[in-house]
């Protein structure tokens, strides 16, 4: 059995989603060793007894091998090919050996978090267990289903290892993190890296192109923002004055999908990605207490602070998303159609259109360009575009303008588009001078993998590691059985 679980899986660090992947969807049980810095006698593996859930696992395991404070099961790689072929993938590609590995490498990282003291907040983690819980109970249609799906007994329990293996997960990522937050390549390095790829096996990038969009939404007009601020109001008095539930007002009336089968209740930091608007009112609220009706991108909210945990808020927010009339849509097709037109006659450019009249700021702000969220370019590979950005551009030639089309923004409001294509790149070996931001981010790529190689040679010397029965006739990339 051979395996080179480092080059072959771990590529752009997908090991850790596949572990955890697999690890969320199984459960699969883990035994802690309390030492992991003591020498273990060799016969200590042959002793150790997993902790079973018996409600789980009919049988004990045998234990694969342990890596510093983390012991991996048998199951646990029967577990991943269950996974995979779950998920469509051939295992034919794959074999006991190459998982193994990913599951070690992977434990290898959540050991050495701790060790450096790296920290993930409960409150995080509980927001994690919370809506994959929530997406679960939506999946199956309750909390009872899921619970007898995944074979647990409690509601609890199932939580406690869901925020075990979300804990492990994070600590991964993390340790990652941490090992490639500082490398960087210089002009000088991208340039050495291009010219060391012998010119037969330079990638070939596909059909590249840069789009622009411009974005027109109805508006909405001043009658129907106030009725939704008076509704919003009447539910804080209601709160307020009369003692009414704000969970169940967010169960009966929030439009936001997320969370208002949980009574509108989220786990919220500073560092989300969240709405600004929103996150500053959260946070200038005191525990208890409700804020007026406010407006974010999404529409009109009032948030509820039911704790403050440090650095971290438990929430309950309202949100309510006002409705556009038919005039107002009406309106903004022929604004659209009339920006086209000017457009079209050459009486302004589409980047300057987009600057003076798109409704959507972040394009707007770039003369309409899209942004590669990869790459962060603004060219993108054709085939690789979600499919209803294909279809929209792959029949317009190089600066022809589409016919308006209709979409819907993230509140289910109409709203309209125009899209062209400013420039095609045909399918071509990669070049220095054209390719530049795709060949740092493969420089980049190659010299944080090398930091990862090499901060596990360093680690593994350094942890107790053991691997037993057939997995010790393996060969490994990495020095596992420290030969």
């Amino acid at each position: 059995m051979k395996t080179n679980n480092l080059k072959f899986i771990i590529k752009s660090f997908a090991v850790t989603a596949l572990v955890v992947f697999t690890a969320q969807n199984n459960f699969a049980q883990q035994v802690v060793v309390t030492d992991s810095t003591a020498i273990q006698p060799e016969n200590a593996l042959a002793e150790a007894q997993p902790v079973v859930n018996n409600s789980a696992r009919k049988k004990v395991d045998g234990i694969a091998g342990v890596i510093g404070s983390y012991v991996i099961l048998n199951s646990d790689i029967d577990l991943m090919y269950e996974d995979l072929k779950s998920q469509g993938v051939s295992t034919a590609n794959y074999n006991d050996c190459m998982l193994l590995g990913s599951l070690m490498e992977n434990k290898l990282y959540a050991h050495h978090a701790i060790q450096d003291s790296i920290v993930v907040p409960n409150a995080e983690l509980t927001n994690q267990v919370d809506q994959q819980i929530s997406q679960m109970a939506g999946q199956l249609g309750s909390m009872e289903k899921v619970l007898a799906y995944y074979k647990r007994e409690s509601e609890a329990e199932f939580r406690s290892e869901l925020l075990e293996l979300n804990k492990q997960r994070e600590l991964a990522n993390r340790m990652q993190q941490k090992i490639v937050e500082n490398v960087e390549v210089t002009p000088d390095e991208v340039r050495a890296y291009f010219e060391g790829i012998p010119e037969d096996e330079r990638p070939v990038f596909g059909d590249e192109v840069e789009i622009a969009q411009i974005v027109i939404k109805p508006e909405i007009t001043k009658a129907e923002k106030q009725k939704i601020i008076d509704r919003l109001k009447e539910m804080r008095e209601d709160v307020i004055d009369n003692g009414a539930s704000f969970n169940t007002k967010a169960i009966m009336y929030s439009q936001d999908p997320g969370s208002s089968s949980s009574g509108g209740r989220m786990v919220i930091s500073r560092k989300d990605g969240l709405d600004k608007d929103f996150k500053d009112t959260a946070f200038s609220l005191q525990e208890g207490e409700i804020s007026e009706p406010f407006e974010s991108q999404f529409g009109f909210h009032i948030i509820k602070v039911d704790r403050v945990m440090g650095q971290n808020l438990e929430i309950r927010h309202i949100l309510l998303i006002p409705d556009v009339t038919t005039e107002t849509v009406e309106l903004a097709r022929k604004k659209i159609d009339s920006i086209r037109t000017q457009i079209v006659n050459k009486e302004i450019t589409f980047g300057d259109a987009a600057s003076k009249f798109s409704d959507e700021k972040e394009t707007a702000a770039n003369n309409g360009r899209l942004i590669n969220p990869t790459t962060g370019d603004t060219r993108m590979e054709l085939t690789k575009t979600p499919p209803e950005i294909y279809d929209q551009v792959v029949n317009l030639e190089e600066g022809e303008v589409s016919l308006i089309l209709t979409d819907q923004d993230y509140t289910g409001r109409t709203i309209f588009k125009l899209i062209t294509v400013n420039k095609r790149f045909p399918e071509h070996k990669a070049d220095f001078a054209q390719d530049y931001m795709k060949i740092q981010d493969l420089a980049l790529r190659a010299k944080q993998m090398d930091a990862i190689e090499k901060w596990q040679k360093e680690k593994i010397a350094d942890t107790y590691v053991k691997v037993n029965g057939k997995f010790r006739d393996c060969e490994y990339t990495n020095n596992w059985l420290k030969n």
